[in-house]
This record gives structure tokens, sequence and C-alpha cells, in this order.
């Protein structure tokens, strides 16, 4: 891989991109996909594969530094002992249970979805359709009160219910944290507890997938290759933080309809445009 001006300017898009569609029930990969297309990233297939993901650690750093308080369950006061959240521990136990269904899947089949899913026929068909099931919840949730308001109050059953959901996410244009959120609205978790427990989730899901990703590819980096790496977390790092501020906010006051309104645009763009590119070609 040779780096140059414009390489970095890609690098550094990529980010951007990764940083702002993390957090947002957008899709990332579907996102970084798409853009690759248009962009060409100056990669081989197997460190684009690996890059595409491994990127997401940043944008799980800027998670873990915002909520750190909650997430941390040792506190520290003077000299004496540390002092130990129980609720924050068993917690981490619940994100654990969510975890499990999303693991078990991709280890079974995750070469099977890079291989003949990554394709912008199936991200565009996810966009349309899960932006399509945004809408119909939101409008079925205005006749609905949330049975759980607070991200302590998700039970081991809802945390298991929405990892079962998170599997959905193996299908490129989804959205992790759109699969997520989807499922917590759907078994009565408030908007705001939903978003947080997603961003739980992320943690050892996306420090999981980094690590299979590296390990399939190796440790032979180029210095171009971990230079390209630094860069894309260090936006997405960046950028990640603005966004999630941006995320908690807006959901206090809207609910997800704008994003699933979002999410059928693309799609159709998607289709169009690669449509059009095929019959050119």
């Amino acid at each position: 891989m040779e780096l140059d001006f414009v390489e970095i300017l890609k690098v550094v898009f990529l980010g951007i991109v990764e940083g702002i569609t993390e957090w947002l029930p957008i899709s990332s990969t579907g996102h970084m996909l798409i853009v690759d297309e248009l962009l060409q990233l100056n990669a081989s297939e197997a460190f684009k594969e690996m890059f595409f993901v491994v990127i997401q650690l940043g944008a799980i750093l800027a998670v873990v530094l915002i909520f750190w308080n909650k997430m941390f369950p040792f506190q520290f006061k003077d000299k004496e002992k540390p002092i130990i959240n129980k609720d924050i521990f068993s917690l981490w136990f619940k994100v654990v249970i969510a975890c499990i269904p999303g693991t078990i899947i991709t280890i079974l089949f995750d070469d099977y979805i890079e291989a003949h899913l990554h394709t912008p026929i199936v991200i565009a068909a996810a966009l349309i359709f899960y932006g399509v099931v945004f809408i119909l919840i939101e409008n079925w949730n205005k006749k609905r009160v949330p049975t759980v308001d607070k991200l302590s109050d998700i039970t081991y059953k809802a945390a298991l219910m929405i990892g079962l959901f998170q599997v959905l996410s193996i299908i490129p244009g989804t959205s992790r944290s759109g699969a997520t959120i989807i499922g917590a609205l759907m078994i009565g978790v408030s908007r705001v507890a939903a978003a947080e427990f997603t961003f739980f989730l992320a943690v050892p899901v996306m420090f999981g997938l980094s690590a299979i990703k590296i390990l399939k590819f190796g440790f032979a980096f180029t210095s171009a290759e971990l230079f390209t790496l630094g860069i894309g977390m260090v936006v997405a790092f960046t950028v990640s933080i603005l966004v999630i501020k941006f995320l908690m906010s807006f959901i206090k006051k809207h609910d997800f309809k704008a994003f699933g309104w979002y999410r059928i645009v693309l799609g159709m763009i998607v289709l169009l445009y690669f449509g059009i590119r095929t019959f050119v070609l």
C-alpha cells in the first residue's frame, strides 16, 4: 500500500464517515463499503476488509471516554480500598449475555457473509427495509409507554432479547446500533436507555470483531498500513465524540423516524446509482 496526499484524504473521509455512522442507526459498514466503491482506497482487499472493522476501535474509545463513569465499576477515594459498584458489574453481565447470540452467529457465518452478501444490492435492501421498520415501530410507540426507562432497569431477559436482535446486524446495511435499538424499542425500552445499552454492547463486540479481523489479516503490517489505521482511528474517535453527544441530545426530544427516512432515501440512491452503472457498463 502506497500513501500520498489523496490517499490520506480518502482515509480521513472514511474516518469521518465511520465516526458519524457507527452510532447513528444508519449502518457504518454499509456506508464504508459504499464510500469505498466511490473512492477506491488504494489497498489490498484483505487490508480493506480488516480496516473497515478495526477503524471502529476509534469510535469505541470515544464511547469509553464519554461513559467512563457508567462503565468502570471501581471507584477510588484517597488511599482506601476501591469501592465496587455492583450495579455496573450487573450491567456488564447483561452485556455479556446480549453478546452471546451474535458471537455464535459471527463465528459460524462471518466468512460466508463477507464472500456473498457484501454487495451494493444487499446493503441497499437492508437500508430500505430497516428504515421502514424504524418508522413503523415509532408510529406504534406513540400509543405505548416504555416499561424500561433507565439503563439499570434492563433485565437479563431483555438483554438476551436485544442480543438476539443484534444478530440481524451481520447482514451489511442493517446497522448494529440500528438492530439493537429496534429490538430494545420493541420490548418496551426507552429511546435513551436503548441507545446507552447499544453503546455498552458495542465495546466487547467491536473489540472482539477487531481481534478476529487482525488475527485473520496477520500482524505483518507495513508502515503505510499502520499509518492508515492510525489516521482512520483518530478521526473516527474525534468525530464519534461529537456524534454521540448529538445523538443523546437528539433522542431526548425526537424519535428515530428521521433516521428511518434517511435510510430509505439512501437505499434508493444506492440502488439507482449501481443500477445505472451496471447498465452503462
